[in-house]
């Protein structure tokens, strides 16, 4: 790692420092996906980040308590120790303002809802389209379902093209990561100014965000990055700290025969062959001096030519990774969505709006064949709280010779029938990664906002974001009999502390759970293992089995 003091003129080439963070801000709040789709972020901004600042506002030292209590990890409450209250008083008058037509638009759509309730009975919705709050004509299909309960999805291709959609409220920060404990959970906390952070007002989709990170591994003139950033004098010796004269270690490509597989942390997958490199659910960490070893962004090729979204969670679809990626990202393939549920926004358009050119849908039970390898959409059941979300899918790539691995992050298997069904259409898997973050937070913790009535507390505690159990894990394991299994996507590197609220001890479930596969498998003469951290296996051509394992 380079010093932070190297002086650097505005005639040298430099690169990008590998612990600069690029924090992308939604009207101050952290960017995730239902920020980005219109409808799901008036809904945030109402019912979560007003009412959030508002309880700061009223009793800063509840929430300076709650952050110190492992109980509350997660929770609606704000970091900052009890102080900048007037900061967030500010703030919150700001978000008023600035998004008054948000606020607009979730109040019309409480009114949707009211309206749906009180005279979609049954009879033909088409006397209701006058009805509909202005704001939302013209945006949104009424409907029944087979059971005669009435709902609505958007056009949400042309939600995108309203007022609503407000690139003036995004931006980025640009700071260096210290270590892992330098950056607390940051979902339920605004971003104030910090002497260290630079702010700097761009949409997203910005061009000047890849040629910054371009820097990666190519250099560029400071002097020619300054002036591109506009960059003034107060802001200039901030940009000046973010980059060294000093190149990053050399990427070597795969050149060999087999399948080169390195997991990065969480559900960060790199699979190489020797012509094509294929990324799953990107979640990097920075490259600075750890005691616990890990890949970082020195360590992905040159270009990913397939970037796979297994599902629509903040710990899989990162925006801070992948706008720190984006240059290098030929393809990114996601699932398809719902058609214009609210709980279920399209990725292909919210990628396509951020600056993403190549964006595919795949769908369940669909193959995209490419070079060498083929990709498959495999049905993901559960993890999302029984509501009506599509945006998952667990991909299947299958190599030359018939050598094939599943991604099955977060799904949970309620319905082990299910996947007996897919394998009969696609044979026995050879790697398995199966994701065991079997406890998961409450339907509300995630999906509350956008609810137009809030869940009975017991019905809540029982509509959990969890991944698979021992018991659902072993029948996964008994239908697809792979030769390798790895548990992975537990949220469990130190890196991920500020995505993450979760904090395992050996009395945890998804450990216990977890443990009891991993036994299993090694009974049953399985290659198994929990992955943390870092890890690296090179599959021999044909064989299915592993030449090396680091």
């Amino acid at each position: 790692m380079s010093s932070r003091n190297e002086i650097i003129n505005d005639s040298d080439l430099v690169y990008i420092a590998s612990d600069v963070a690029i924090e992308p801000l939604i009207d101050n709040w952290y960017a995730w996906a239902h920020l980005v789709s219109p409808a799901t972020a008036a809904m945030n901004i109402k019912n979560r980040h007003l009412s959030i600042m508002e309880s700061y506002i009223q009793n800063p030292m509840i929430h300076a308590a709650a952050i110190k209590n492992p109980k509350m990890l997660g929770g609606p409450f704000i970091d900052y120790g009890g102080k900048r209250v007037e900061e967030i008083k500010k703030m919150k008058e700001q978000t008023e303002a600035a998004c008054e037509e948000l606020l607009e638009l979730s109040q019309h759509l409480d009114e949707l809802n009211k309206l749906l309730e009180n005279e979609a009975k049954g009879y033909s919705l088409e006397p209701l389209y006058p009805k509909v709050p202005e704001s939302l004509r013209g945006l949104v299909e009424l409907y029944y379902d087979l059971n005669n309960n009435p709902s609505y999805r958007f056009i949400e291709p042309l939600l995108y093209r309203t007022k609503y959609y407000k690139e003036e409220l995004q931006a980025v920060n640009l700071f260096r990561v210290r270590d892992d404990d330098s950056r607390s959970f940051i979902l339920s906390t605004p971003s104030l100014p910090e002497p260290d952070v630079l702010r700097l007002n761009l949409p997203l989709k910005s061009k000047k965000i890849d040629t910054l990170f371009e820097t990666t591994n190519s250099p560029k003139p400071y002097g020619a990055l300054k002036t591109l950033f506009e960059v003034n004098d107060q802001q200039e010796p901030l940009f000046r700290s973010l980059f060294t004269k000093e190149a990053p270690k050399r990427y070597e490509k795969y050149d060999k025969k087999g399948v080169l597989t390195r997991y990065f942390g969480h559900a960060c997958i790199l699979v190489e062959t020797k012509n094509t490199s294929i990324l799953v659910d990107p979640v990097i960490s920075y490259g600075y001096e750890s005691d616990l070893s890990r890949y970082t962004y020195e360590d992905l090729p040159e270009e990913i030519d397939y970037v796979l979204i297994t599902h629509n969670h903040q710990d899989h679809v990162l925006f801070e990774t992948l706008l720190r990626i984006r240059h290098k990202v030929k393809n990114i393939i996601v699932p398809k969505s719902n058609g214009g549920g609210l709980q279920d926004p399209s990725l292909k358009l919210m990628f396509k709006k951020l600056g993403f050119e190549s964006v595919i849908e795949i769908d369940e039970m669909e193959t995209l064949e490419f070079a060498d390898c083929a990709i498959s959409g495999i049905p993901f059941l559960g993890e999302h709280s029984d509501l009506d979300v599509r945006s998952k899918i667990c991909h299947m790539v299958q190599f030359k010779d018939n050598f094939k691995m599943i991604f099955a992050a977060d799904s949970c298997n309620i319905e082990p029938r299910l996947y007996e069904r897919v394998s009969e259409v696609y044979g026995k898997v050879d790697i398995v990664f199966l994701g065991m973050e079997c406890d998961g937070a409450p339907l509300s913790w995630l999906y509350g906002p956008i609810m137009p009535n809030k869940l009975d507390r017991d019905k809540d505690q029982t509509r959990r974001l969890a991944g698979s159990d021992f018991q659902e894990s072993k029948a996964l394991i008994d239908i697809f009999e792979p030769t390798t299994v790895f548990v992975y996507a537990m949220g469990m590197e130190p890196w991920l502390k500020y995505i993450s609220s979760i904090k395992y001890t050996e009395e945890s479930k998804p450990i216990i759970e977890s443990n009891k596969t991993i036994a299993y498998c090694i009974e049953k003469g399985i290659d198994a293992e929990r992955l943390f951290g870092e890890k690296i296996i090179e599959y021999g051509e044909g064989t299915g089995v592993p030449a090396e394992t680091i």
